[in-house]
């Protein structure tokens, strides 16, 4: 375990040198439209997301205008993001319980969150984090790659893969390290056409680094 920590220390300076000041890559204006683009992400780029929410917010930018919104009308807003017509049930509910149960405020507890149409662990930690600062480790499929590909988890699943992770970050860096790992995962660390050698993690990170190479840093 002291070895992973240590590999995991390194890795978070490295991180930090890449993306010193990583900026959420959903366009947003407050907790719920923060909601409301993680819940569209899924199966869906960011870019896609950030191309359909400025049409819907100026519909709905509030959940009692969302849940005034037919789902036909939703629907045609997101329709070029993935599971558009589920999303779309998803987001006219979502509105309605915010309303019902929050009075028109987005909860800051995972637990109530999870609870609402659309919304999973992942989707829920993200807000917490990144819209409350509530230290939280959400994991998407970049990051979960990236902990096997390094030997930080040998998770079968994102659950595990987040259990393992915040056992070797300090829980003030959660926060960071969620999407420091997005970034790198992106733009430095892809699943394919990947060479390992010329990574400057995987290079001596990775379980399988090449043989004879010169650790970085």
């Amino acid at each position: 375990m002291d070895a992973l920590v240590t590999k995991a220390a390194r890795i978070g300076r490295l991180l930090d040198e890449f993306y010193p000041d990583p900026a959420i890559p959903l366009d947003h204006r407050d907790p719920f439209t923060l909601l409301v683009a993680v819940l569209l992400s899924a199966q869906t780029t960011d870019k896609k997301v950030n191309e359909v929410t400025p049409g819907l917010f100026a519909r709905a930018s509030t959940p009692a205008a969302l849940a005034a919104l037919p789902v036909e009308a939703i629907h045609a807003l997101i329709r070029t993001v993935g599971l558009a017509p589920t999303k779309a049930r998803h987001l006219h509910a979502l509105g309605r319980l915010l309303v019902e149960r929050h009075g028109g405020e987005v909860p800051r507890a995972l637990d109530a969150l999870e609870a609402l149409p659309g919304v999973g662990h992942k989707t829920a930690s993200a807000v917490v984090a990144q819209a409350f600062g509530i230290p939280a480790f959400p994991v998407d499929t970049h990051i979960h790659r990236l902990a096997a590909r390094w030997g930080l988890s040998s998770g079968k699943n994102v659950q595990q893969t987040e259990r393992d992770l915040k056992r070797l970050f300090p829980r003030d860096e959660w926060r960071r390290r969620h999407l420091q790992l997005i970034y790198f995962g992106r733009e430095r660390c892809p699943a394919r056409a990947h060479d390992p050698a010329d990574c400057p993690i995987c290079s001596w990170a990775a379980v399988s680094a090449p043989a004879g190479r010169t650790p970085q840093r």
